[in-house]
């Protein structure tokens, strides 16, 4: 809290309990009919309410300065979050850019194709199989021609449909 916030709620409050005594003594002076010490009391009483309206309006300009200063630290505290969030993402793409880097870096050869290591057994089976076919490994040999499907929700396989053609003359 403000200090001219506090100072003027403070003097606000003190001044208007003070109102409480002329206002009394001004009561008194109006059974007895003492119009002497009515305005006496009347100019303690305008002197106390003025004092009273000085520091509500010093608690004013606190408040409007505390919430000055409030709008400026949470727009601070929102630009801070922003920018962590910022490092943050920038950081995580850094780090899932390096893991991309080092998982595709070993892979790669300049003309941007993978390496492909086979295994012993790997080799062994290709060697088997290249064996046991009549044909080579540079010819290659479909098994069977087979006609397009489409498969249902149900995963039961129906012929695709031959596609519709239509002819616009030239």
């Amino acid at each position: 809290m403000n200090t001219k916030t506090m100072e003027g709620l403070v003097g606000a409050r003190t001044n208007m309990s003070l109102l409480n005594t002329p206002f009394r003594a001004y009561k008194e002076a109006r059974q007895k009919g003492d119009t002497g010490k009515m305005e006496q009391a009347m100019g303690y009483m305008s002197a106390c309410h003025e004092a009273a309206c000085e520091y509500k309006e010093q608690a004013d300009e606190g408040m409007k300065e505390d919430a000055e200063e409030t709008r400026r630290i949470a727009e601070e505290q929102r630009e801070e979050a922003v920018r962590k969030c910022r490092e943050e993402r920038e950081e995580l793409e850094e780090r899932i850019e390096d893991s991309r880097n080092a998982a595709a870096g070993a892979d790669m050869k300049e003309t941007g194709a993978y390496l492909v290591e086979i295994s012993e057994e790997g080799k062994a089976l290709l060697k088997d199989h290249a064996d046991s076919d009549s044909t080579g490994p540079e010819e290659i040999r479909m098994d069977a021609v087979r006609e397009p499907v489409t498969y249902t929700k149900t995963g039961e396989m129906v012929p695709a449909k031959p596609e519709a053609c239509f002819l616009t003359e030239a």
